[in-house]
């Protein structure tokens, strides 16, 4: 059993709001519908127990993992402040329990669950990704979560569901980055669904096989990692499944630097950061970046004849 498997075995009457057991039980029925939610996925054409599952473990790496101390130091989640060392310095006051998720739109399972309850469902595994920011950076981090894909299969989305939308919370008063007006918040994104559905999309729940730190997205935020950080929104509240492409932050905020694909391209620049080279955390020289950010193989079939120019 996993650390935060053990952490979160928690009595639920000491941290779950009656109104919440009702969630629960919904959810519960959620889950006995994992059999229908099989049944869509196959309809989306990315059948559970299907090719796919060939892609398990090839997203990891024998890279240098980025030190523990510099992963939790030393990033962006403009909710605490604009700074590196803001989410660290400024994050210790921010609530994570109890906490729950509200499930949205085009899916038969909808509702507000508990977040334990929904974790309890998955087996917790270790994935060390590449991750990089468009800003130039990158690390490799040793995450801890579960496949996006399972819950959306719990949820089962409607046929005419095309993208999963995502919405992070939103408490200027334990948050001093959102009392300014930098970004328009709350901090929303989106995928396309089968982007969602691939294997290699986690919500995570924690880093170095400890919980998430709240400056790294506590208690639960999305990985993408062959896009660019800013698409793993973080301390999420809500999902959605919508028909047409949902808005994101960056790309609202500045459309002409930040697109809602935001693949890692090192062909496409962003207007302020060449994209051809990265400085790895740890490291003193830029190595090349990757297409893709190295997971081409994974993830490139999804993007077939598109023009990732255009679609930046």
């Amino acid at each position: 059993m996993s650390v935060l498997n053990r952490l979160l075995q928690v009595p639920e009457e000491e941290i779950t709001p009656e109104e919440l057991y009702v969630s629960r039980r919904t959810f519960m029925r959620a889950a006995a519908a994992l059999a229908v939610g099989t049944a869509a996925s196959a309809a989306l054409g990315q059948g559970a127990g299907d090719a796919v599952d060939e892609l398990m473990g090839l997203g990891d790496t024998d890279e240098r993992i980025t030190d523990y101390e510099a992963i939790t130091t030393y990033n962006n989640f403009y909710e605490f402040g604009y700074d590196k060392s803001d989410p660290s310095r400024l994050s210790g006051d921010f609530v994570t329990e109890p906490w729950s998720i509200t499930v949205e739109g085009l899916a038969e399972n909808t509702g507000t669950f508990p977040l334990e309850e929904i974790v309890s469902q998955f087996e917790i595994e270790r994935r060390v990704y590449r991750f990089r920011c468009v800003e130039g950076w990158s690390m490799v981090i040793p995450y801890n979560g579960f496949m996006l894909r399972d819950l959306i299969e719990l949820l089962v989305p409607k046929p005419e569901a095309r993208f999963v939308s995502f919405e992070a919370v939103y408490r200027p008063e334990q948050m001093p980055g959102q009392r300014r007006n930098l970004l328009p918040w709350p901090y929303v994104e989106g995928l396309r669904l089968d982007e969602a559905m691939n294997p290699l999309t986690l919500l995570a729940t924690g880093i170095y096989d400890k919980p998430l730190k709240n400056a790294n997205g506590a208690p639960i935020r999305l990985v993408v990692p062959w896009k660019y950080g800013f698409k793993s929104i973080k301390s999420i509240v809500k999902i959605g499944f919508v028909a047409e492409q949902p808005p994101n932050t960056w790309n609202v905020y500045a459309p002409h630097e930040y697109g809602f694909y935001a693949n890692v391209n090192p062909d496409v620049d962003h207007p302020r950061w060449s994209q051809a080279t990265e400085r790895r955390i740890g490291e003193f020289r830029r190595r090349p970046t990757l297409m893709f950010n190295g997971y081409g193989e994974l993830v490139a079939d999804m993007y077939e004849g598109m023009d990732l120019v255009r679609n930046f």
